[in-house]
C-alpha cells in the first residue's frame, strides 16, 4: 500500500515563497511518477505540476510555469514543489499523487490528505 503525507503549507504574503514536501511510503516510490494539484474551495481540483519517475522530465500549469518547480529525491521518498512569486490566486488545498504514468488530470491512483496554502495580499 502507497501513503503520501503532504507537509509545508502555511500562511505566506504576495510574493513569498513556500516549499511543499510529499514523503512517499512504500518501496516502489522511485517507479512512480508524481503530481501535484490544488483545489481551492467552489473550484474542481486542477493541475499544477508533475514528474516522471526518473526526474528528467517535468510538467506545469501555465498558471504556474516560471514561478513554481517540481523536483523529487528518490533516496527519501520525498517529492517537493518549490512555489515562488506567490500570488492570492494561488491559495488552495494542495495535493500529491502517485500513479504509474504522468497525466494532468486528477486521476491518479494514490492521493494525499493535502495541506492548505494561504497567500494573503
Amino acid at each position: 500500500q502507497v501513503q503520501l503525507v503532504e507537509s509545508g503549507g502555511g500562511l505566506v504574503q504576495a510574493g513569498g515563497s513556500l516549499r511543499l514536501s510529499c514523503a512517499v511510503s512504500g518501496r516502489t516510490f522511485s517507479t512512480y511518477s508524481m503530481g501535484w494539484f490544488r483545489q481551492a474551495p467552489g473550484k474542481e481540483r486542477e493541475f499544477v505540476a508533475a514528474i516522471t519517475w526518473s526526474g528528467i522530465n517535468r510538467y506545469y500549469s501555465d498558471s504556474v510555469k516560471g514561478r513554481f518547480a517540481i523536483s523529487r529525491d528518490n533516496a527519501k521518498n520525498t517529492v517537493y514543489l518549490q512555489m515562488n512569486s506567490l500570488k492570492p490566486e494561488d491559495t488552495a488545498v494542495y495535493y500529491c499523487a502517485a500513479d504509474a504514468s504522468v497525466v494532468t488530470a486528477p486521476t491518479y491512483r494514490y492521493w494525499g490528505q493535502g495541506t492548505q496554502v494561504t497567500v494573503s495580499s
